[in-house]
């Protein structure tokens, strides 16, 4: 049985799983609400359980972490970008248009936040630095990348919404802060007891995973191009990925940062946010094919599922005694 888990990872047979129970029984109407509403619980509760569990001197020690914090943000907006148009360009004689243009646009995006800190946490990685770095690249991203949109891509509309810095506040933020207060009271119980975070961490991921696949399952918008299409853009999307995890370990080790610091890179720096790349797909491609865009979005499960047999490979060598 142990020689089983070794070779199948649990945690990834719970996201095919959950994959395919959003498949079967995609959520509709006011069922896609409440698991809306409940992925959103899910990853305000991480960010309370995350500021409740983190001292002050360890928050300021990921901000303080410049190189980190730098290396991270030009992963997310100056090397994907300019992967995005090799791919955007190289692409051109195979696939249409518009999914060459989400293919792009995907490399536009922020990084993830809930399931790059938790991977980042299940690795044995700097978790502050990483809390940092996906918080600070959503907020930026909510500036940078309409206006890499605006510039690397033909399409108008382009705006910077408030309401989008208030939702990112609200629900990462102001939990983060809220934890901090409550960290006296209930820090110290948190540290004896991991494993809830470690749950939650999981948890939340499955439940924005069930969400996004229903949301797509409802809409159709996986059965509005051909298998072929389908096959490149998720080919594609692993390349992507592939080189992107690549350059970030690569990168991180030549330039000399520390294990822990090298897996809040790898998870922070590779990832792209559904998130936050559906609302602003609506806002940014006014007019266009909208759902055909957002369909190289699928990076966002490769992510998941790749980068949870990569946290658990960390977390074991990291247990692996010393010879």
């Amino acid at each position: 049985m142990n020689a089983l888990r070794r070779l199948i990872d649990p945690y990834l047979l719970m996201l095919i799983g959950t994959v395919v129970l959003a498949a079967l029984v995609p959520a509709r109407g006011a069922e896609a609400e409440v698991a809306e509403g409940a992925a959103k619980a899910a990853i305000a509760l991480l960010f309370f359980l995350y500021g409740a569990r983190l001292s002050p001197g360890a928050i300021w020690a990921g901000l303080s972490h410049w190189r980190l914090q730098g290396m991270v943000l030009a992963c997310t907006f100056l090397m994907f970008p300019l992967l995005g148009l090799a791919v955007f360009w190289g692409a051109g004689p195979w696939l249409a248009e518009d999914l060459r243009v989400g293919l792009l646009y995907l490399c536009l995006l922020p990084s993830t936040v809930q399931s790059s800190i938790a991977f980042t946490a299940i690795a044995r990685g700097n978790v502050p630095a990483a809390l940092c770095a996906a918080s600070v690249s959503n907020l930026a991203g909510v500036v940078i990348t309409p206006l890499l949109v605006m510039l690397l891509l033909p399409v108008g509309g382009v705006g910077v919404s408030l309401s989008s810095i208030e939702s990112i506040a609200l629900q990462i933020l102001a939990p983060f802060v809220a934890g901090q207060a409550a960290r006296p009271l209930i820090g110290a119980w948190l540290m004896r007891h991991g494993r809830l975070t470690s749950m939650v961490d999981r948890g939340s991921i499955l439940l924005v995973v069930y969400s996004a696949f229903s949301a797509g399952v409802v809409s159709g918008a996986w059965t509005r191009l051909s298998h072929l299409d389908l096959g490149l853009v998720v080919v594609l999307d692993g390349l992507i990925l592939a080189v992107a995890l690549g350059f970030t370990t690569l990168a991180s080790r030549r330039l000399g940062f520390s294990r822990e610091d090298e897996i809040a890179i790898v998870f922070c720096g590779s990832k792209k946010s559904m998130a936050s790349g559906l609302p602003m797909a609506a806002i940014l491609f006014v007019g266009q094919s909208v759902s055909l865009i957002v369909i190289p979005m699928l990076f966002h499960q490769i992510q998941l599922f790749v980068c949870a047999v990569l946290a658990r490979r960390y977390a074991r060598s990291a247990d692996a005694p010393v010879r």
